[in-house]
Formats: C-alpha cells, sequence, structure tokens
C-alpha cells in the first residue's frame, strides 16, 4: 500500500472509530448502561474492575479497543509492514479519531449555546410585546 493510500485510510478509518467512541460514551442511546458504568467505574471493588468500566465511560479510553478492532478487521498497518506497523497505525488513528471528536463536540457546543441564546431571544421579544400591549 503507497503512503498515500496509507493516510487516506488513516482518515477514514478515523471516522467511524470517533463516531462509535462517541456514540457509546455520550448518546442517550445508550445512557443506562453508561450510568451503570459510571458507577461500576466508581465503586468497583477492585482496582481492575473500576478501571474495566471506566472504559466504557471515557472516549478516548474506548477509541483504543475501537481501534483495535477495526486494525483487526482491516488489517491496517502504517507505515510499516511489521508489527511496528500496527502500533503506528493504532496510535495514529486514536490521535486521528479524537481530533474528530473534539471537533465535534465544540460543534454540538456552539449549536447548543446558539439555541439557548436564539430562545432567550425570543423569550425577551415576547416579554417586550407582552409589555408593551399592556401599555
Amino acid at each position: 500500500m503507497t503512503i498515500a493510500t496509507q493516510i487516506v485510510w488513516l482518515f477514514v478509518l478515523a471516522i467511524p472509530i470517533s463516531c462509535i467512541s462517541w456514540t457509546v460514551t455520550h448518546e442517550e442511546i445508550f445512557r443506562e448502561p453508561h450510568e451503570w458504568c459510571v458507577k461500576r467505574s466508581q465503586n468497583g471493588r477492585s482496582i481492575l474492575t473500576r478501571k474495566f468500566f471506566y472504559l466504557f465511560t471515557c472516549e478516548y479510553c474506548f477509541s483504543h479497543y475501537i481501534t483495535i478492532i477495526f486494525i483487526f478487521l482491516c488489517d491496517y498497518k502504517l507505515l510499516l509492514n511489521d508489527w511496528r506497523g500496527y502500533l503506528i497505525a493504532l496510535f495514529a488513528l486514536v490521535f486521528v479519531a479524537n481530533i474528530y471528536m473534539s471537533l465535534f463536540g465544540l460543534l454540538r457546543q456552539a449549536i447548543k449555546k446558539e439555541k439557548v441564546e436564539i430562545k432567550k431571544i425570543e423569550s425577551e421579544e415576547v416579554n417586550n410585546t407582552n409589555t408593551n400591549s399592556d401599555i
């Protein structure tokens, strides 16, 4: 595989990795299992139990395991054709996937902020309209 192809694979494979990692650790569909894992990660009897369940609550941690699965499924190596290529691919994919998740998080935060500001402006307009009609 040429280096250009490897780079394309790097940025494309990071998309499903970030999508899965974000969905499992943040989205409403996994809220109940997420809350259960948070409780287990805080109240587990052993450190191994706490760390195991923590991995399902942290998108960065979880992305490592999802990346390992994708590397195995796609047999993706970066730069070198031996075990070192897998290792480089692992950390490069995690890095790019976490950049994607950070950008997505910032975008969602900006959208949420805009919605709150719009709602505030609309409620102020309604209050001003009601105040002016009373006069």
